[in-house]
């Protein structure tokens, strides 16, 4: 964005917004696996409960894949 300096009058480019975070899978699914906790793994990394759950929907994945749980003794198989 271009914006006019408000001591000479002159245009300069700006900057607006945060840097990306940029997270890796590696990263959350590590974290996820040692802590089993969204909010715990949150924390550590430095982000929010949904950042994590973002990061995992990109990349097709969910929650319980990283987790490696199954439902009722049986492994999903949809």
């Amino acid at each position: 964005m271009i914006v006019k300096c408000p001591n000479c009058g002159q245009p300069v480019a700006v900057k607006l917004g945060r840097k990306r975070l940029n997270i890796s899978l590696k990263k959350v699914s590590e974290s996820l696996q040692a802590h089993r906790s969204i909010a715990v793994a949150a924390q550590e990394l430095g982000c929010s409960e949904g950042y994590i759950f973002g990061v995992l929907k990109a990349n097709g994945l969910k929650l319980k894949d990283v987790l490696g749980e199954k439902h009722c003794g049986k492994e999903d198989t949809k």
